[in-house]
């Protein structure tokens, strides 16, 4: 007995000789395109409509920090960055917030960033325990293996909560700080209706993280789902190079002279003006991520054409913290360190709060030791918990360089520090230099260094090291604010990066024509005495393919039976550029589309449905249409799992 959806999905087989081909036996639909077509729509259609949006706001929602800001589109060139929050670290500027979020025993929202940290510290030991604390969570987006609609986040106190929940809080928070920091700006209440939200990603993330992003903001009544264009997905480092690509001279530093480029005219663009053809790399390097982007910069407009397919991975700052986190366990035990999180949150956040003002004071030539505040609970815990002293701790470890200061601290000797930099910095370097090995990345004129890890001397001279003048390192002067800034820019002009490379090959199962000597014997069925091939992959695009902005994949679909209401096909994918069929190694099902044919009944013998992808996007689009009728039938893709 199937079940009602396995029929739907048994009876989406078509045939591209357009005769009805025999249902396939049990596993997945075999679908056969009838016309496998890239079609260039001209992208200028959608720089004539300009948007009636009043301002664009932006949000860059970071693992460690995030912010807001935005810029009218009557006067594009002027970009605000949110007002100054209350709060704020020593030697920590804070233009940004910390992404940290509390909410009550009863899981509803408490507060944000400085705020969120600072009430949380000021509770009663016993009481914090009962209250959830969030920090550095945006991270499992991109780690969790299959991301769905219900995945859980962990506080500091253990207790579980929904991901989408946390995140939508968030969103939701900086909606209000923009609507309200706009409103004070206007004399009057400022509609949502007039803003048009950007929301970076790191590049890196695959399709559900980017999708979870954009059901978080629904969930926080950022936009509605009957208005999904008014919210955009941006690229993290495609903002920054937006936003790189317009410096002026004195807005950026070039490590090359380590100076701030003056004696030019400060008007003039990045060094020295980026030409016809330019290419550069924007590293983006944040709390939680690196991204890696490569652009062409095309005069005369300055429209950008990535040149290699974004690539990464889960080495931001974060990674230095873990290893601080690993030298605290094997100084005081691994039992201990887990158990303290979980009785004192407060105090460990404390102590991380205290090791991030002195992680950023490691340079490469520091000869003095940093020394970092263990705070008053950790001591007292730990000799309860051990019945020996933390000095003790310290004699006995076999850890060199880590000492105990007389005035209750642990004194690090600047190469203890770096040493904790060692394995990110490291990852960074690799990956760099595997990009830089690849034939579509080479005369790279610029190197950008963007994000609040950029600021890391360690890292900068490790790049310069690497490089070896190959190409300029620039680092612009506000380097935590590149992002938010490029990311203004780009929801005011979209169709400024014309071109993209797919981060992987996309495509679904069909049946094929058997051909002898062509297809495996073990993938031939047999129906109506006509041999068939199962489970062909058809590539609507493939890995690192570029795809121009507002290029579409063209497919033709044919319900079974004229009572169909709802086509689902299974969308897969795969790292591999190319691919033969759906069972090869690597290749997962990664997405649905669904096609709601209901209301559509035509007098045709058979409805065919025409499909448009878009890949060329910072997300994938599905639209289709019923041939007959040309009325336009409800597509949606979905990536989360269910």
């Amino acid at each position: 007995m199937m079940t009602e959806k396995e029929l739907v999905i048994e009876d989406i087989i078509t045939d591209a000789m357009a005769t009805p081909s025999p249902a396939k036996s049990m596993g997945d639909p075999g679908i056969t395109p009838l016309s496998p077509t890239h079609i260039l729509n001209d992208s200028e259609e959608n720089e004539t409509t300009r948007h009636p949006y009043v301002v664009v706001v932006a949000i860059d929602f970071g693992t460690t920090s995030s912010g807001y800001a935005y810029a009218f589109t009557k006067e594009p060139e002027c970009i605000h960055t949110m007002r100054r929050w209350e709060g704020g670290d020593p030697g920590v500027s804070n233009q940004k917030t910390p992404t940290t979020i509390l909410l009550t025993p009863d899981k509803k929202f408490h507060s944000f960033g400085y705020a969120a940290r600072d009430f949380y510290h000021d509770l009663d030991p016993t009481e914090s325990k009962q209250w959830l604390y969030l920090e550095k969570f945006k991270m499992n987006l991109h780690t969790t293996a299959n991301l769905s609609i219900d995945t859980d986040l962990h506080a500091a106190n253990g207790k579980k909560v929904k991901a989408l929940d946390i995140f939508a809080y968030a969103l939701a928070f900086f909606k209000e700080q923009a609507l309200k920091e706009l409103s004070d700006q206007a004399g009057s209440d400022f509609d949502n209706a007039d803003v048009r939200w950007v929301i970076t990603v790191p590049a890196i993330w695959k399709m559900p993280a980017k999708q979870f992003m954009r059901e978080a903001s629904y969930k926080a009544g950022l936009v509605s789902r009957d208005n999904p264009d008014q919210l955009i997905i941006a690229l993290e480092p495609e903002a920054a190079s937006i936003y790189c690509r317009k410096l002026r001279l004195h807005q950026m530093v070039d490590l090359g002279n380590k100076t701030a480029l003056n004696g030019y005219s400060p008007t003039e663009n990045v060094g020295m003006g980026m030409t016809q053809g330019d290419r550069y790399v924007v590293v983006d390097c944040g709390g939680g991520t690196v991204d890696l982007t490569v652009h062409q910069i095309r005069m005369p407009e300055g429209h950008l054409k990535e040149l290699y397919k974004a690539s990464g991975g889960p080495y931001g700052s974060l990674g230095i913290d873990y290893e601080f986190e690993k030298l605290l366990c094997k100084i005081f035990g691994q039992d201990f360190i887990d158990q303290f999180k979980i009785k004192r949150p407060a105090a460990w956040v404390d102590l991380m709060i205290a090791f991030e003002s002195r992680k950023r004071a490691a340079t490469p030539d520091r000869s003095n030791p940093l020394n970092i505040n263990l705070p008053f609970s950790f001591i007292d815990y730990y000799k309860k918990f051990r019945g020996h002293s933390v000095e003790h701790a310290l004699r006995k470890s076999n850890v060199d360089f880590v000492k105990w200061s007389s005035q209750g601290m642990l004194r690090m000797n600047p190469d203890a520090m770096n040493a904790l930099f060692k394995p990110t910095i490291d990852h960074i370097i690799q990956h760099l230099t595997e990009l830089f090995d690849k034939p579509e990345v080479t005369d790279i004129k610029f190197l950008f260094l963007v994000g609040g890890f950029a600021e890391s001397p360690l890292l900068q001279q490790a790049v310069q090291k690497m490089l070896q003048g190959r190409s300029r390192i620039i680092i612009p002067h506000d380097v935590g604010l590149t992002i938010l800034k490029g990311a203004v820019l780009f929801g005011l002009d979209p169709s400024v990066i014309k071109v993209r490379r797919s981060p992987l090959t996309y495509g679904v199962g069909v049946l094929n024509r058997f051909v002898e000597g062509k297809h495996p014997p073990e993938k031939m069925i047999v129906k109506d005495s006509t041999r068939w091939c199962t489970d062909v992959f058809d590539t609507f695009i493939s890995a690192d393919q570029s795809v121009a902005l507002g290029e579409t994949v063209k497919r033709s679909y044919t319900p079974a039976k004229p009572s169909q209401q709802v086509i689902v096909i299974h969308v897969y994918c795969s790292e591999k550029e190319s691919v033969s069929f759906i069972t090869d190694p690597g290749v997962r099902k990664c997405g649905t589309l669904k096609l709601d044919v209901s209301g559509t009944e035509s007098p045709a013998a058979r409805r065919e449905i025409q499909t448009l992808m878009q890949f060329g996007d910072t997300e994938i689009r599905a639209m289709a249409v019923d041939v007959a009728t040309s009325r336009s039938v409800k597509a949606s893709i979905d990536f989360l799992s269910q």
